[in-house]
């Protein structure tokens, strides 16, 4: 086997398609149209490996032009801030934020304080903070980020490719015993289906038995939740999935949708442990669903997709899921955690020989 598969690269890139929908152009969040993703990595010695990633549904005024949300939950073993003014209104009003589970605080500040400096009427802000618990490697009890690391993942925001692996959130987070972090993909219906795109991104730090196209890498490289011992902990963690769409979907089908990125989260083997938190929130950036300073003062009629049409979007954003997670694993890199030890890189030559299996299968 070539040196080469130890090059992070994405999963397309070893021969391993999940699913039967395409993708976009960039296989990430972003190729739903407007969407901005922003990272800043904190790395410094001793010990801080963590960070920040940022999503913005449009790079308009988000508090005054709302977009439509839904959130889903698996299990709720997390501190996933904002939440529940979402779910009652099924709006957004704010980006979206994530970051370690010690640094929910100053990062909700910086959300507060970038929504008030663009809107001096606001006396109340729903900031929308993630997190997953990096602290395997990362120093977290350090709470090395602060308000001025979230402004700077905002005002790094953009449209195009997305950073995957150690970047952002996912810096210090480990997924199924390997180094874990931030991964993304789309997919893309076909004009027979509405033409709509979905966009998946994941901080992953989760663990369980790792399933790639179906087949049990984890159990393989002996490497997995219940090995050798009865529970040693190493199923728990995270996972946050934030999900895009320019479909044009109320908030209770978007919170159908956020639910389907369990499936996904399945397809790769998680356990859902007691010790995990796993979230799921989806949003709209359809115009005609859109909810703007005029629309919410008075009656008005969206023009949005029915009951009977969005199963193909449920479809999508399973397969987004899934690929998201193993770009997540399949793009980071060995990493020395605060205390000394390390973290291994998944051997992507593991996942080479599960291209070799499929070829030649339809």
């Amino acid at each position: 086997m070539s040196s080469a598969t130890s090059v992070p690269r994405r999963l397309r890139d070893l021969g391993l398609i999940p699913g039967i929908l395409p993708p976009g152009p960039l296989n990430a969040l972003t190729d739903v149209s407007g969407v901005l993703v922003g990272h800043e990595t904190l790395l410094a010695e001793p010990g801080i490996r963590t960070g920040v990633t940022a999503i913005l549904p449009h790079a308009s005024n988000l508090f005054e032009d709302r977009v439509p949300a839904g959130v889903a939950i698996g299990n709720g073993f997390g501190k996933f801030a904002g939440l529940s003014q979402v779910q009652e209104l099924g709006e957004l009003e704010t980006p979206i934020l994530l970051t370690n589970t010690l640094s929910v605080a100053p990062v909700m500040q910086a959300a507060v304080d970038w929504t008030l400096a663009r809107n001096p009427q606001a006396r109340s802000v729903n900031a929308v903070v993630g997190e997953t618990n990096d602290g395997v490697v990362n120093d977290i009890r350090a709470r090395a980020v602060t308000s001025a690391h979230a402004l700077r993942a905002l005002d790094a925001a953009r449209g195009g490719p997305v950073q995957e692996g150690c970047v952002g959130a996912g810096t210090g987070t480990v997924a199924f015993g390997w180094k874990g972090g931030i991964g993304t993909s789309s997919r893309a219906l076909p004009a027979s289906l509405g033409g709509f795109t979905v966009g998946v991104l994941a901080q992953v730090n989760f663990g369980g038995v790792l399933q790639v196209a179906g087949l049990p890498v984890g159990q393989r490289a002996g490497q997995h939740y219940l090995h050798g011992e009865l529970d040693r902990g190493d199923a728990d963690g995270s996972v946050v999935f934030i999900v895009a769409t320019d479909a044009p979907l109320s908030d209770r089908n978007l919170r159908r949708l956020a639910n389907r990125c369990f499936l996904g989260l399945a397809r790769t083997g998680s356990s859902m442990s007691n010790g995990s938190g796993d979230y799921a929130l989806a949003f709209s950036t359809a115009p005609s669903v859109r909810r703007t300073p005029e629309r919410r003062a008075a009656a008005w009629t969206p023009l949005e997709l029915p009951n009977e049409l969005v199963s193909p979007l449920f479809q999508a954003v399973i397969e987004g899921a899934e690929e998201a997670i193993l770009n997540a694993l399949c793009m980071a890199v060995p990493m020395i955690t605060y205390d000394g030890g390390r973290i291994e890189a998944l051997p992507l030559e593991l996942l080479a020989d599960v291209g070799t299996e499929n070829e030649g299968q339809p």
